[in-house]
């Protein structure tokens, strides 16, 4: 009966909780030819590699793409179940159908709406109040994601979200995941803040730059930020006291606005110079909105490919990812590629899962990360990249084999949760997670935190406790599970030696059992805290 017990447990733990990659024996195992845009990035960047006389680093292997994509698109590293039968599939085309998976699952739309809200809502990371409204924005965006909403759409709609006094209470109320409305109340319905927002984040452009002064070395002017933020000038707010307004109603006619410290109005103009269409009863905020994500524009489809293009390298073809145009500081890599995935984005209907699986397929995006190529501009290895708070806390609980509910984003009154614990310390990193740096508090966290050390205990840990106590298990096969567990390989024969041998010399040391015990979860400890873990290789 114990041992059933135990078996169960152990199975629950490891199971996998979708079918597994390669399961189905009907479908064929040749590959399917590689999408078009998967073979313009391939050629384009054979191209500059043969150009620079460069090598590229060699294919990654099975494991360390594994890895690298569910932290990509799931945001999380794969359970034991999951990497095993990935590793273990012999499809040939395998790597694209787990692409394929995970962004059906409802992981994929978790993590991407988490990655979008951080864009859109940053003042969530540091305002009281804001957080409060970013979990029904993530909502909206989990929905639009989930469905796969073309992207131009799901833009259109945070431009144009009705602004009214429902809608708004409706917020207030913690129930905004029916609309994008978080994003006007975030910005405080002020046009300046939401012009920087929206030409930063939807067309890769930092015009608050310009907001106070023209800068002689930069292409946008005062004037231009002002035309960009009149479209939200017939926004009309009401003050509830302490310096907080709320939206309510929107003035359709109203597209102008004063430039702060002069008496110059400045009529609604997009930021390319071109005048816009007015039409009657028509409000210039949805007249922005087609202007934005009209296929004519230089600038949208390019921006998002670009952060698409950044999430998946670390480092985007233009870089800074928010300054593709107008910054003395801004560099281009391979812009007839960008230009290309830019067209492709935009006849396909602004699919983005589409424009993942194309990147993802590239020969670029599988190789390794080891070598002493450069990773970039030219893309010739993977880059190292940090695991962001979110991810790193994923991460740990699906090694610990930590519940679902334990995974969830925290609600409103959810303050002393462990996810948003962690998240607080974790969560002051640079946006480019190649700069990834870790802090003395952030370090000892992970090494003595709570929540490690329960995991990591024989007594505590439900994972460890069962691994250890399965009787199906040998000592090679529980030290496997951990590395699968943390790292989604199995060890090397020169690592499985001296595990092997830190086991046994543990185990004659003291009682064979517990000092066995102590010694492989002191395994596990090192495997989480090691820069294997707490990197995307």
């Amino acid at each position: 009966m114990c041992h059933l017990l135990l078996g169960s447990v152990t199975g629950a733990l490891l199971a996998a909780p979708y079918p597994a990659v390669g399961a189905d024996p009907m479908r064929s195992a040749r590959p399917e030819p590689a999408p078009a845009v998967t073979t313009k990035i391939d050629r384009a960047l054979e191209s500059a590699w043969a150009k620079h006389k460069i090598t590229p680093a060699a294919p990654a292997t099975d494991a360390e793409f594994l890895r690298r994509v569910y932290l990509d698109l799931a945001g999380r590293v794969p359970s034991v179940a999951e990497a095993r039968a990935f590793l273990s599939s012999a499809r040939a085309d395998k790597r694209r159908a787990l692409v394929a998976e995970l962004l059906g699952r409802p992981v994929y739309a978790r993590h991407f709406a988490a990655v979008w809200r951080h864009l859109l809502l940053p003042e969530a990371d540091t305002n009281f109040q804001v957080q409060f409204l970013a979990p029904g924005f993530e909502q909206w965006l989990r929905g639009q994601f989930e469905r796969n909403v073309p992207f131009d759409r799901m833009v259109r709609d945070v431009l144009t979200t009705p602004v009214e006094r429902d809608t708004t209470q409706q917020a207030l109320r913690g129930d905004s995941g029916t609309s994008p409305i978080a994003f006007y109340l975030a910005k405080e319905a002020k046009p300046e803040n939401l012009a920087a927002a929206s030409a930063r984040v939807f067309l890769g452009i930092r015009l608050e730059c310009a907001q106070c002064h023209d800068h002689p070395f930069a292409t946008w002017t005062r004037d231009q930020f002002w035309s960009l933020a009149a479209f939200f000038s017939g926004i009309r707010t009401q003050d509830r006291g302490g310096g907080f307004a709320l939206p309510e109603k929107e003035v359709l006619d109203r597209r102008e606005l004063i430039v702060p410290g002069s008496e110059r109005f400045v009529q609604a103009t997009f930021p390319d110079g071109t005048e816009p269409r007015w039409r009657f009863k028509v409000g210039p905020r949805q007249t922005l909105a087609e202007w934005v994500t009209g296929r004519e524009n230089p600038y949208f489809a390019r921006a998002i490919v670009n952060r698409v293009w950044a999430h998946l390298f670390g480092v985007g073809l233009v870089e800074p990812v928010d300054e593709m145009t107008g910054s003395p500081d801004t560099v281009t890599h391979h812009p007839e590629l960008l230009d290309e995935l830019a067209k492709a984005f935009v006849e396909s209907g602004y699919d983005l899962k589409g424009l993942i699986e194309s990147i993802t397929a590239s020969q670029a995006y599988q190789l390794t990360s080891r070598g002493a190529t450069a990773a970039a501009p030219l893309f010739s290895r993977q880059q190292l990249r940090g695991l962001t708070a979110e991810q790193l806390f994923d991460s740990l609980a699906v090694a610990t084999g930590q519940p679902n509910e334990f995974r969830e984003d925290p609600r409103f009154g959810a303050r002393n949760s462990p996810r948003t614990e962690f998240v607080m310390k974790f969560g002051q990193q640079s946006d480019r997670s190649v700069d990834h740096e870790m802090t003395i508090i952030q370090a000892l966290t992970l090494m003595n935190g709570s929540f490690v050390s329960g995991a990591t205990s024989p007594e505590q840990s439900e994972l460890l406790s069962a691994v250890l106590a399965a009787p199906f298990l040998t000592e090679r096969g529980r030290i496997e599970t951990m590395y699968l567990a943390a790292l989604a390989r199995t060890p090397t024969a020169n690592e499985m030696e001296k595990a092997l041998a830190f086991v046994a010399k543990a185990a004659a040391e003291g009682v064979p059992k517990r000092r066995r015990d102590e010694a492989v979860a002191d395994i596990f400890w090192a495997l989480l805290n090691s820069a294997e873990f707490s990197f995307n290789h």
